[in-house]
């Protein structure tokens, strides 16, 4: 059976064994004071879910208001008077 979630000792002791089953079966949850702590996970998964499904070009080339005009030009007004 396999284990997901390791107290820190049993992790540092094991920790062969905590990375070869991030790796080759689901994530790996450390405990610190019986607190959720860290989460030992494979490159792969990791890439999985940090990695945008798009870049962001084509996703600015992909938005429905690519073709609107926008009005940029800065307002040349003098700033408001402020009491100090």
């Amino acid at each position: 059976m396999k284990k997901s979630i390791w107290q820190l000792q049993d992790a540092k002791g094991k920790f062969s064994q905590v990375v070869e089953q991030a790796m080759c079966h689901e994530p790996q949850f450390v405990t610190r004071h019986g607190q959720k702590a860290v989460v030992i996970m494979s490159y792969d998964d990791y890439k999985k879910i940090t990695k945008p499904e798009i870049d962001l070009i084509s996703f600015f080339n992909s938005s429905p208001l690519k073709d609107i005009s926008l009005d940029i030009s800065r307002n040349k007004d003098l700033p408001r008077d402020i009491e100090l």
